[in-house]
């Protein structure tokens, strides 16, 4: 897989500056590296393109990662989790299509808790728990939350996405609820003006978010580059952001996101895209930006920042979900054919 391209190391050339208790980290358009600092050996492929087996995936959509080593894929289509090991081979499936207990109609997220529990979110209507090994232990209800989106952290915390409830605002926050879904607090708020039922906007700023090492979370919501980072008790701690030319958004894009204007109502296209699409993070503490600057085809520019949220690298990946953890990077792909399959590389980085 190509993912690098600059030359050498460079001096850092940003920013810090410390207000409030928040670290501002104010990076240049210019990464620390270039190419070369990150090359993807691939180790395993997952998949076939015929078959009933257990690795002919129907509908791949969210990859999780245990300490072993063990590899679990929502395979949404299936209605269930597939879980191999280390070396590819099938072990087991959890769930199956249905809207009893341990039974799921929507499932979407995967999450893995640290003491050893498998979360599914079942869309809008619950979290299902499970043990690593299969076994059904809880379902709990999100009717009344009603989110989203939601992301469930190794303590069991639910992170969810709602539609701010303000009948006077539109926009998005992030609330979170311990594990037993009780109230904590809200993380942050995206704010905005009610939107005219007569204006189609399709390419408005999106909430983007990603747990990271030690059960903080990184998000963006803005048009500009900007991304907040908040501790696990919820307390924002560093605003990273950088310098860079926007994506003019073409005529093609608005025919890809657009099929077709409702009558009565208006397309209202600004000039640019957002500057953020994407956030993942890794457990040595690196976040990864998903840019809308493509490389070619479904191969999109990340842009890598280390801990302390300075610029490191810009690097070329396929679109889709992604885990990185043990300097490896799981993602969702597709082949040659269309079909897709669950990759693993080896991550070497050179930051010398």
């Amino acid at each position: 897989m190509n993912c690098a391209l600059a030359s050498h190391a460079q001096d850092w050339k940003g920013t810090i500056k410390k207000g409030d208790g928040v670290v501002a980290v104010m990076n240049t358009k210019r990464p620390m590296f270039g190419d070369g600092v990150m090359t993807l050996t691939e180790q395993l492929s997952i998949g076939r393109a015929e078959g009933q087996g257990a690795d002919a995936f129907f509908r791949p959509w969210y990859l999780a990662v245990d300490d072993e080593e063990n590899i679990y894929v929502m395979d949404q289509g299936d209605c269930q989790v597939k879980v191999f090991n280390k070396s590819g081979a099938f072990l087991r499936a959890i769930g199956r299509r249905g809207e009893g207990p341990g039974e799921l109609l929507h499932p979407d997220n995967i999450f893995l808790t640290a003491d050893r529990r498998l979360v599914i979110e079942d869309f809008i209507r619950n979290l299902t728990h499970y043990s690593l090994d299969g076994l059904f232990v809880k379902t709990q209800s999100t009717t009344r939350i009603f989110p989203i989106d939601v992301l469930v952290d190794t303590t069991g915390r639910v992170f969810a996405l709602l539609n701010i409830r303000d009948p006077g605002l539109s926009g998005k926050e992030i609330v979170l609820y311990d594990e037993n879904l009780k109230l904590l607090q809200t993380f942050i708020s995206f704010p905005r003006p009610k939107p005219d039922p007569q204006i189609l906007e399709p390419f408005q700023p999106e909430v983007h978010w990603a747990l990271l090492k030690g059960n903080g979370l990184a998000v963006s919501g803005q048009a500009e580059y900007v991304v907040d980072i908040f501790g696990p008790q919820g307390t924002r701690i560093k605003r990273i952001t950088r310098d860079y030319d926007p994506v003019k958004i073409t005529e093609e894009d608005v025919k890809q996101r657009v099929r077709k204007v409702p009558e009565g109502r208006t397309l209202a296209v600004p000039k640019y895209f957002p500057a953020i699409s994407s956030l993942t993070a890794d457990d040595e503490g690196r976040l990864y930006v998903r840019t809308n600057e493509k490389a070619s085809g479904s191969t999109c520019f990340h842009d890598v920042f280390d801990p302390d949220g300075k610029y490191l690298a810009k690097i070329a990946l396929k679109n889709g979900a992604q885990v990185w953890k043990n300097s490896r990077l799981y993602s969702i792909e597709e082949d040659e054919s269309g079909f897709q399959v669950v990759k693993r590389y080896r991550v070497n980085w050179n930051l010398r």
